[in-house]
């Protein structure tokens, strides 16, 4: 019996559309909600079409760990190099600016 496969991040669709996906089902909401003026738009803290290239070169079964963390609506979204999106939320301290980052684990030698 072969191990179900992971889908592939074009499969998951673009980081973008999973960030907004994400924090639709965070908020309980409709993934049509999270737009202006409820919402600020993606691209005010992220170039949109830098991270979805960033991710297209990616594979799911590579073993590159890299990922993004970036503010957005008041929650830490990671997005990982496999496809998948983390939302947390921030707590009002944590809000002090506008955020983003690219780190890159790699593996340390013992």
């Amino acid at each position: 019996m072969t191990p179900p496969q992971q889908p592939s991040s074009a499969e998951l669709g673009a980081p973008t559309q999973r960030i907004t996906e994400a924090v639709a089902a965070h908020e309980g909401v409709d993934v049509t909600a999270i737009e202006p003026p409820a919402y600020e738009p993606l691209y005010t803290v992220i170039d949109p079409e830098a991270l979805d290239a960033l991710f297209r070169t990616s594979s799911p079964h590579s073993e590159t760990t890299a990922r993004v963390i970036l503010e957005y609506a008041g929650y830490e979204v990671v997005v990982h190099a496999d496809g998948h999106v983390e939302v947390s939320e921030l707590s009002p301290t944590e809000t002090q600016h506008t955020d983003c980052r690219l780190k890159r684990d790699t593996p340390t030698a013992d």
